[in-house]
């Protein structure tokens, strides 16, 4: 069973409604630098607008905090809760049951945060090189992790390894493909629906593309596995009785290669019914070898599989190319972002555990 402090803290996580968006991510940063100032050993560091990141770092220098430090990146965030009558118990109300812990953000990844809070404290106390960077808006497209980049380069702060505490039920997962979303337009003419030829018909030109799919340039990585798209929304047309004169659809590319996104968009913008093609979301591939001495530290088992979704890895990979970076957190993968969402209070407190170990032996011999 979880330990109290741990188990304590994830339930004050909870029952902030922090859905991406709203007030609640600035109050998730409120409590996370409360609770941060009962421990003398950690200092809190706020971005300048205080609602869009924060830092949390040895309050003393010493020369063991004066090197590279090992991140814990965390985010405040979590997706809505959907019909809230389909829970078996409020969603923002946390609840202990057969030794789990129910509530929205209980996997995704407020047990990852709780864990990451517990244990930078704990080594803190020691003033060891570890850091707590938490963003916002990481739901919508990790919108927030480029706020940490720069609080991170302001303060000073070098970083030779990065935890990504999502919910991995403490398997260590070397990384995850990257995220290519587009907005692609195709244009026609309109006119009257009972006179079809006389315009032309931007859907049907849609069509025509789509029908093409099979033909984008799509690889595969050895670890990350192949790489997908999804047509997600489509949208054309305004009543039944015109012709449509422009269609969008928006898709979802996963990506295993940093040359992926240009190669991808030369292919989109090549077809000659497409008129704009925009890119609203841009996300890195992470991967991490095996092999690197630090994972090879780590105490946990690590995964061979990559993960399914994207982390703010992402954004840290573009900046920093040649830090490792894991995601390795107590959330169990299976309840994210779902109804009585829940993660196990043994692995919360496993969790708390592995990471002072890991922050331990980063002090003891930095890679």
């Amino acid at each position: 069973m979880g330990t109290p402090d741990v188990t304590e803290l994830l339930s004050d996580l909870i029952r902030v409604d922090s859905v991406t968006g709203s007030a609640g991510e600035g109050l998730v940063l409120d409590l996370v630098q409360a609770w941060f100032a009962g421990h003398a050993g950690s200092r809190v560091v706020r971005s300048p607008a205080t609602t869009d990141g924060l830092l949390v770092v040895p309050a003393r220098p010493s020369p063991r905090s004066s090197g590279p430090h090992l991140a814990f990146s965390c985010h405040a965030d979590v997706v809505p809760t959907g019909a809230e009558g389909s829970w078996t118990t409020p969603p923002f109300q946390p609840r202990i049951a057969e030794g789990r812990l129910h509530g929205r953000g209980s996997s995704d990844m407020k047990a990852g945060l709780a864990a990451a809070m517990v244990a930078v404290a704990r080594l803190h106390e020691q003033d060891l090189p570890v850091v707590l960077a938490l963003s916002v808006g990481e739901e919508s497209g990790c919108l927030g992790a480029p706020v940490l980049v720069d609080m991170l380069s302001a303060a000073g702060i070098d970083l030779g390894a990065v935890v990504i505490p999502e919910s991995t039920a403490n398997r260590i997962v070397l990384g995850h493909r990257g995220a290519l979303w587009l907005r692609v337009e195709t244009r026609g003419t309109s006119a009257h629906g009972s006179t079809p030829s006389a315009g032309r018909n931007a859907v049907l030109a849609m069509r025509d593309v789509l029908l093409r799919l099979d033909a984008v340039p799509l690889t595969a990585h050895p670890r990350l596995g192949a790489e997908t798209l999804n047509v997600g929304t489509i949208a054309g047309g305004s009543v039944p009785n015109m012709v449509p004169d422009v269609c969008v659809v928006r898709v979802d590319h996963r990506v295993t290669e940093a040359a992926s996104a240009a190669r991808i968009l030369d292919w989109w913008r090549g077809r000659p019914d497409v008129a704009d093609v925009t890119v609203e979301l841009d996300l890195a591939p992470v991967w991490t070898d095996e092999t690197d001495p630090w994972v090879a530290s780590l105490p946990g088992r690590v995964a061979r599989e990559p993960a399914a979704y994207f982390t703010d890895a992402s954004v840290f990979v573009r900046s920093m190319p040649d830090v490792p970076m894991v995601v390795w957190g107590p959330g169990d993968p299976t309840r994210v972002h779902s109804v009585d969402e829940s993660v196990s209070l043994d692995l919360l407190a496993d969790a708390v555990l592995a990471y002072v170990s890991a922050g331990v032996r980063w002090a003891a011999s930095p890679v």
